[in-house]
């Protein structure tokens, strides 16, 4: 059973109460214990009443005195006291669907579950959700959730998303709305098929829930050259994406008016793919979808230039250094590169855009990156004396990259050390001077079916 006890950490609530491995833990103040959110809902109360199933089969009753939300203290077999629910839908665009054959199975798994979006930010479609999990959404006030939307036109949705009941799960986002459950959304933007006027009212329509809808990006549809036998999909023009932003932007300034905040809003690649300028920082206000690329670059931007204003003097000689990204960012990680070695008075640096051969040139975002693409074309290239990569190319807290090159076998054909840094411009500054990096913020992993998920704590 998943809710079996896994672990129990020594001077815990549970161990103090006497909860043992192998138990099975069954309710809570009365209340069944199903999966997580069942789990760290029903037990934050300081005074609780544990129904146990222990080894031998029997049921017995225990009592756990404890600090307000303090957990017991306990390990489950699984993170989520259950498995990771599989999507349902067979989205047009999905980038699962896209992957070469024979890479690692973990890679292929399509999660779609609500529990996960709440507790580590995925976003998912609402098309599998039960009754019972609506309801306890809306029960136990479970916020924020994020959504992959797409379009609000129920035929289109179900369209988009090779479901026939996508389209059902509108009536469930206006439930949510209604009883105040926070909302960020996506909607992933297909040439001829969801924006224009689709777009306009999808915009319109979820405007309308700004009772629970607080953030929309837009973000365009990704292509890999892995296509054959798939929907017919291509990528936006210049001229394209131009209009999309230009029609975004307009209703996002009447949402200015209406409720003080634009509420909709680009991603970056967007602004790339029309080459228009990156707003300025105060248009991207709280930065509250930078997950979907939204101000990323931006913020890098500000971050960095804040760390140049505030850096300490140089004293010793900073040797030289590469860094390697996706096209995407190649132009703006030259920029600060060049004006990190101004402020240090002249250091030898190289920037370099990687192509990405592995999924295709329309794949322009540095986490896309493969260990292979990396070596192939910097080999022979001045590097320094360190390569700076984005950790994002990583798999979370391991180290190989998408196509199972270590970063060992990267360095080793390359004759450099290489140093990953975050999606954060002090660091990247740090890592530019050679300096020491503050120390990465812990986070949470947990394995599921041989997925690994990651909680970040800033979401």
């Amino acid at each position: 059973m998943s809710s079996k006890i896994k672990s129990v950490d020594p001077g815990s609530p549970g161990a103090y109460a006497g909860l043992r491995v192998g138990d099975v833990l069954l309710t809570a103040n009365g209340k069944p214990i199903v999966d997580v959110l069942d789990y760290k809902f029903y037990t934050y109360d300081p005074l609780l009443l544990l129904e146990v199933q222990g080894q031998d089969g029997t049921h017995h009753k225990i009592r756990v005195k404890k600090l307000e939300g303090q957990d017991l203290g306990v390990e489950f077999e699984t993170y989520l006291m259950d498995h990771a629910h599989r999507c349902a839908n067979n989205c047009v665009f999905c980038f699962v669907d896209q992957m070469p054959k024979g890479m690692r199975e973990t890679l292929y798994f399509k999660d779609d579950d609500a529990r996960l979006s709440f507790l580590m930010g995925n976003y998912i479609t609402l098309t599998n959700l039960s009754q019972r999990e609506i309801q306890r959404i809306i029960d136990l006030r479970i916020s924020p959730i994020n959504i992959s939307v797409h379009a609000t036109n129920p035929e289109l949705r179900a369209e988009l998303m090779g479901n026939r009941r996508a389209g059902e799960s509108i009536a469930i986002m206006r439930r949510f709305a209604e009883a105040g459950i926070r909302m960020n959304c996506q909607i992933v933007a297909c040439p001829g098929l969801n924006d224009g006027a689709e777009l306009e009212r999808t915009m319109r329509e979820l405007a309308e829930m700004k009772n629970g809808v607080t953030s929309v990006a837009i973000v365009p549809v990704g292509l890999t050259k892995y296509r054959e036998g798939l929907y017919p999909l291509r990528s936006y023009t210049a001229a394209e994406a131009g209009a999309v932003i230009d029609k975004v932007e307009a209703f996002a300034g009447q949402c200015r008016a209406r409720f003080d905040t634009a509420m909709f809003w680009c991603s970056d690649e967007f602004y790339l793919l029309a080459n228009r300028p990156i707003p300025e920082d105060v248009y991207y206000e709280d930065y509250c979808q930078l997950e979907n690329g939204v101000g990323m670059l931006r913020l890098l931007q500000v971050e960095f230039r804040g760390a140049l204003r505030t850096m300490d003097e140089v004293l010793e000689p900073v040797a030289p250094f590469s860094v390697a990204t996706g096209y995407s960012a190649g132009e703006v990680l030259q920029q600060l590169a060049d004006e990190a070695a101004e402020a240090c008075g002249g250091v030898e640096h190289y920037v370099y855009p990687i192509q990405n051969d592995f999924f295709g040139h329309n794949i322009t975002v540095a986490g896309l990156i493969t260990g292979q693409d990396l070596i192939a074309q910097l080999k022979d290239k001045p590097l320094g004396a360190r390569l700076l990569l984005p950790d994002c190319m990583l798999r979370y807290h391991q180290n190989v990259f998408l196509d199972d090159v270590t970063v060992e076998e990267v360095e080793a054909a390359l004759g450099v050390p290489l140093v990953f840094t975050e999606q954060d411009g002090f660091q990247l500054l740090d890592a530019m001077l050679g300096t020491s990096c503050e120390p990465e913020e812990e986070v949470d992993l947990f394995q599921e079916d041989d997925v690994y998920f990651r909680y970040n704590p800033s979401r």
